[in-house]
């Protein structure tokens, strides 16, 4: 059986738990471990909300084990570091995504992809080498093995860079992976939330040509005046559809509800890419025929390595990305998961812990 950390690590943490699948968040008091000798303890000063928090604290996705803290787009100062750390110091600015652990000893680990290690350890809801269960970053302090915490540049907003290391990554590697994020190729991206809004900016640095895929026609400003998309279709609009057939070299669909992908199929090339990065709860059903008559490939990606997740960090902080956020009280938190499922939110909450967790306490 899993040991609860409350019960047998020393550092003292507050923060906020579900402790059953109402997906309610209250004042949760529990320990870290100890700074370990390969460890970084930080103070958390902010943590983006991710639908994937939603969906866990209410355990949509059948595996959820309560109490659960969550949270994996947390950034902070160093407060401690072990005697074996070398690649941080007290005072530096530092952030933990989707990871805090894997085996170290698999193909995919040696090829810096440990985020595909069979053995991976997530940042929540998840055990820790030692027998212990993780929580995640609503809570004042995280502590981490080194190898799974990334530099934040001094350049970059703690706040705004929070969703990064979720979002930013997740639309960062496939791009890297599939080959589409060279100048001047024709990127599609379908829906425009959180996943979708990064990827543009993303694409866009990558000096690339972008449209925009939504259902919601009044996203066409905002995709096009803020974000600086190229172009817009309304995928509901099959006169707009027919207008971009077979033009794109590749598409990251982030929709997490279920959908067709038969149009996406149609907006590709010849050799298109059509990359899944969303989670419906239903499988979706993949058309053979423009598969076989276009040579297209359909395919997924979820987060990345820790190398790459760096890489993006430094890429984005080259180009001024940062996320669309709306900053949060720790006292506000239920309610921003009320209006992030409803999809009011442009494009993502990030909590304000330091300066809140006394509302909490």
């Amino acid at each position: 059986m899993s040991k609860l950390p409350e019960e047998v690590f020393p550092q003292k943490a507050l923060g906020l738990a579900a402790k059953d699948n109402s997906g309610v968040l209250t004042p949760f008091k529990f320990s870290r471990r100890e700074t370990g000798d390969e460890d970084v303890t930080f103070k958390v000063m902010f943590c983006g909300i991710c639908h994937s928090d939603l969906h866990s604290i209410k355990n949509e996705w059948g595996y959820s084990f309560f109490p659960l803290v969550p949270g994996h787009e947390i950034v902070g100062i160093v407060s401690e570091v072990g005697h074996k750390v070398s690649k941080f110091k007290v005072g530096d600015r530092v952030g933990v995504g989707c990871l805090v652990g894997s085996c170290q000893s698999c193909d995919s680990c040696s090829k810096d992809v440990e985020n595909y290690c069979n053995k991976r350890i997530l940042t929540y809801n998840s055990v820790y080498h030692d027998g212990s269960v993780n929580y995640g970053g609503y809570s004042d302090i995280m502590v981490a093995n080194e190898r799974y915490v990334v530099k934040i540049p001094d350049s970059m907003p703690l706040d705004a860079s929070a969703p990064l290391l979720c979002v930013g990554i997740t639309v960062y590697s496939p791009m890297k992976y599939f080959g589409l994020s060279e100048p001047g190729i024709h990127l599609g991206v379908v829906g425009l939330g959180g996943l979708g809004h990064v990827a543009v900016k993303f694409a866009k640095a990558f000096g690339m040509k972008v449209t925009v895929i939504s259902t919601s026609p009044d996203k066409e400003k905002e995709a096009i005046e803020h974000l600086g998309a190229d172009a817009f279709v309304n995928s509901r609009n099959q006169e707009q559809l027919m207008a971009v057939m077979g033009t794109l070299d590749g598409i990251l669909d982030t929709v997490s509800v279920p959908h067709s992908l038969l149009p996406m199929l149609g907006l590709l090339k010849a050799d298109g890419k059509l990359i899944m990065l969303g989670l419906p709860d239903k499988p979706l059903e993949v058309p053979v025929f423009p598969l076989l008559f276009g040579r297209k490939t359909v395919a997924g990606s979820i987060m990345g390595g820790m190398k790459e997740t760096q890489e993006m960090i430094d890429f984005a902080a080259k180009h001024n990305i940062t996320a669309d956020i709306e900053v949060v009280a720790m006292d506000y938190v239920n309610t921003a998961m009320e209006r992030l499922a409803k999809g009011d939110v442009r494009y993502r909450f990030v909590i304000d812990v330091a300066n809140t967790i006394s509302k909490i306490a």
